[in-house]
């Protein structure tokens, strides 16, 4: 009877070491609102490609992976038989959020190829209840020895003045910190913010409130706000584990017991001060800080058809990114592109550092001096608490060759206009004389045709000096037939720089600027996208054609700020040449009609 028994036993116990088992337990049903959840799930073997169910409705730490052996013996006909167990077990530690029935699905895990699933687990939450803590318990030892603080640089900062804000995390210097992890993010209403790198997590000695802590920073973000009043800095909220020394009942227990911890940085309230209205600059953009102004051209005289740049510039420390460059204004007789805005700016605690400008391309379209006005930047300085202002010098600009600017009217008394009053009027041909001789040649008709001869080229000569004079005189029509010809000019000039990107380009934009000037009449300060699709849609020009157009524009304007191969450049090349001359053809026909 024993020995079957034995057997009996031997069989259960073969089987059950074969079938694979993977379930989820936890130790009750039912949990109040504020007590840890530990939830296990186990595995009779070493499983691969552990896939956890979602949490919904708990806060979520782990998992904590231990694994071992069990060993079975097994005695048959007076043979000891033995069988080693490996096993999985994997913990979660879940927090409630909320009351009520909760059903945890499954999770699935690998074993030899075949996917296991675990049963789900049902629990209900309640209210909360009065904890009283075990003092053993390694939550309870935690207690007040982890906690996190959020330092703020500044309670009662002006609107665009910097505020820094360090999170420190401190803990017991006895305890172990990982797998830390933020559940809930401020979201800095109100504020601009820049995150500082965190690449080197260290722990050291610190202390607060007089006691020794280790101390980890956290997170490090500097905050510029963007208007007056009350603002309030929602919390950071922190999960860890945190490796806890326990009592150790035996020298085999781990001395180490890993429990949940969240931790949160008490809400703060700043208080934001608006800047002072008193002696406020007109032209005041918004710029606190303390800086440097300057406006600075690449060369002060230049040939016609050839461009310089103005480059304006601020530099110091502030709030570089929040606000605009004052802009330049040229005369009319300068072609003007967008200009293009550069930033090198660092942000160290203190505050933005470094410089913004934004560079002006130019071509001037006639030849003489034209002055550039100075510019005005104001900012407010946090030093002095008062605003300053900075005044850039003034420019000449002199175009030595080219066509001048066409006048309407002339001091030349040679060049005057002849009014209708002062036309020339007919000599009358007939007379109440009579020649004394009728064989002398005076009275003649060969006299009168060779008198009067020269008279008859005087309306001729009128006609055309007046027609030369409106040429001159015609500023419109001059500028037009100009900015025909500076459009072919630039992109035979586009065709000599195809693989040199950036005057390849500079040139395709300046084709294209000066053949809208030529056919509707505009500056380079009117050519937005919008006007231009409109003034073209007047005109008749197709949809389609100034679509391309267009998009030629935008296609010229990227491309000198992105890489282009000899291919792209060719391409474009081809697309700005095509794009120009079925606009010439639809403008010529609607204008022929």
């Amino acid at each position: 009877m024993k020995k079957i028994f034995l057997i009996f036993a031997f069989i259960i116990n073969y089987t059950a070491f074969a079938q694979v088992k993977f379930e989820a337990k936890t130790d009750r049903d039912s949990y109040a609102l504020n007590e840890k959840i530990s939830l296990a799930y186990f595995i009779n073997n070493d499983g691969d490609n552990f896939e956890a169910p979602k949490f919904d409705g708990f806060s979520v730490s782990g998992p904590y992976i231990s694994k071992g052996n069990n060993t079975s013996i097994t005695i048959v006909n007076g043979k000891m038989n033995s069988k080693r167990e490996v096993y999985t077990q994997l913990n979660f530690i879940l927090t409630p959020k909320a009351k009520g029935t909760f059903t945890i699905p499954s999770a699935t895990i690998e074993y030899e190829g075949t996917i296991y699933k675990s049963n789900t687990v049902v629990v209900k939450i309640g209210d909360a209840i009065q904890m009283q803590r075990n003092p053993n318990d390694p939550l309870a030892q935690v207690g007040e020895g982890v906690f996190l603080v959020a330092e703020v640089s500044k309670q009662n900062p002006y609107v665009n003045e910097p505020v820094t804000v360090v999170y420190k995390v401190y803990f017991d210097p006895r305890y172990g910190v990982n797998n830390v992890r933020e559940t809930d993010n401020p979201a800095y209403n109100g504020f601009w913010s820049q995150f500082q790198d965190m690449k080197n997590l260290k722990a050291v000695l610190s202390k607060y409130n007089g006691k020794d802590y280790a101390m980890v920073e956290w997170r490090k973000v500097i905050l510029y706000p963007l208007e007056a009043g009350s603002k309030n800095l929602d919390p950071l909220t922190i999960t860890m584990d945190v490796n806890v020394p326990v009592r150790r009942t035996s020298p085999f227990d781990d001395p180490y017991q890993t429990v949940s911890k969240t931790i949160s940085a008490g809400a703060r309230t700043i208080n934001v001060k608006p800047l002072p209205e008193a002696n406020k600059p007109i032209d005041f953009n918004g710029a606190v800080g303390d800086f440097a102004f300057k406006v600075i051209p690449s060369k002060k005289q230049v040939k016609f058809g050839e461009s310089l740049d103005f480059t304006v510039e601020v530099s110091g420390k502030g709030n570089l990114k929040l606000f605009e460059l004052p802009k330049l204004e040229f005369p009319t007789v300068f072609d003007v592109f967008e200009p293009k805005h550069n930033e090198e700016v660092k942000t160290p605690l203190s505050g933005m550092i470094g410089m913004i400008s934004d560079t002006y391309t130019i071509v001037p379209q006639a030849k003489g001096k034209y002055p550039i006005k100075p510019l005005v930047f104001s900012y407010f300085d946090l030093k002095s608490n008062s605003y300053k202002t900075i005044t850039s010098e003034e420019f000449i600009v002199e175009v030595i060759d080219g066509p001048g600017l066409a006048t309407v009217a002339s001091n030349d008394p040679e060049k005057q206009d002849i009014t209708k009053s002062e036309t020339f009027q007919f000599i009358n041909r007939k007379t109440n004389f009579e020649p004394i001789n009728k064989s002398t040649p005076f009275g003649s008709n060969l006299y009168y045709s060779l008198l009067l001869l020269p008279l008859c080229f005087i309306p001729i000569l009128f006609i055309v000096k007046r027609k030369t004079d409106e040429y001159v005189s015609d500023e419109h029509g001059n500028r037009i037939r100009m900015n025909n010809k500076l459009a072919k000019k630039y992109l035979g000039e586009a065709k000599k720089q195809l693989g040199n990107k950036v005057p390849f380009y500079l040139a395709i934009e300046k084709a294209l600027h000066n053949f809208l000037k030529a056919k509707l009449n505009i500056e380079t300060s009117e050519m937005d996208k919008e006007n231009i699709q409109l003034l073209l849609l007047q005109k008749n020009a197709s949809e389609e054609s100034v679509a391309n157009f267009i998009n030629t524009m935008k296609s010229a304007e990227f491309a000198r700020y992105a890489p282009s191969s000899d291919d792209t450049m060719k391409m474009d090349f081809e697309k700005a040449v095509e794009s120009i001359s079925l606009l010439e053809k639809e403008l010529t026909q609607t204008k022929s009609v």
